[in-house]
């Protein structure tokens, strides 16, 4: 199950990964991890620094999987993107956070891109 789940959240990320580079989005990190929290992915754009978190669910029978987001989680994601900037001297730089939210897998998954989803203010 444990196994299913990861392969099922790679597979999500690859989704999301691929839809943001049809966008024009550059990747600058997969799944950066620090003591705050993991970041599924950080992408950039000319001055922007787009930070996404990728929720998958099989089907839609409980809900769009972006509604899972807390606000504890927002507060890791936020503490763990000050690290990431941190780390790689791009306080310069605006950061958004948006949501992919994902419902069904392979072919039949369908992609929802949530721009601005949340704010470093909650």
């Amino acid at each position: 199950m444990e196994r299913d789940r990861a392969s099922a959240g790679r597979e999500g990320e690859a989704l999301a990964e691929a839809h943001l580079i049809r966008e024009g989005y550059e990747v600058l990190a997969r799944n950066f991890s620090c003591r705050h929290g993991e970041l599924d992915l950080v992408v950039g754009r000319a001055a922007l620094i787009v930070v996404v978190e990728v929720r998958l669910r099989s089907s839609a029978v409980w809900g769009d999987p972006s509604h899972t987001i807390s606000r504890a989680k927002q507060r890791r994601v936020v503490k763990a993107t000050l690290h990431f900037l941190r780390a790689h001297g791009l306080f310069d730089r605006m950061v958004r956070f948006d949501v992919i939210s994902i419902v069904g897998r392979r072919e039949a998954a369908t992609l929802e891109h949530l721009p601005d989803a949340f704010d470093a203010g909650m």
